[in-house]
């Protein structure tokens, strides 16, 4: 069994930083391809950051130069760090990953940008 959970999200005003986490656990032969979405209230679910197990990474023209995405495979982790937040970025943050050929995915974590 495999189990996909996603933490720190928050509220947080315009301009602030905050670090989500995504871990996988349970019986992880492989684990290659992670990503994070989000999907804000009356959208579609977007792909916000990706990171192959070699560390190759992809980023939305909207959070480029602000969200990094790291991964720590010891610990089949995965890291994204947001900076200057806006309002805009406000949404249900979800982990995909791909694990032992199959797909999984996180049950989300809020991230609110409002002063």
């Amino acid at each position: 069994q495999v189990q996909v959970v996603e933490s720190g999200g928050g509220l947080v005003q315009p301009g602030g930083s905050l670090r989500l986490s995504c871990a996988a656990s349970g019986n992880i032969l492989s684990l290659n391809r992670m990503d994070w979405y989000r999907q804000a209230p009356g959208k579609q679910r977007e792909l916000v950051a990706g990171i192959s197990n070699g560390g190759s990474t992809t980023y939305a023209d909207s959070v480029r130069d602000r969200f990094t995405i790291s991964r720590d495979n010891d610990k089949n982790t995965m890291y994204l760090q947001m900076n200057s937040l806006k309002a805009e970025d406000t949404a249900v943050y979800y982990c995909f990953a791909a694990v032992n050929l199959r797909m999984y995915w996180g049950q989300g974590t809020q991230v609110t940008v409002s002063s």
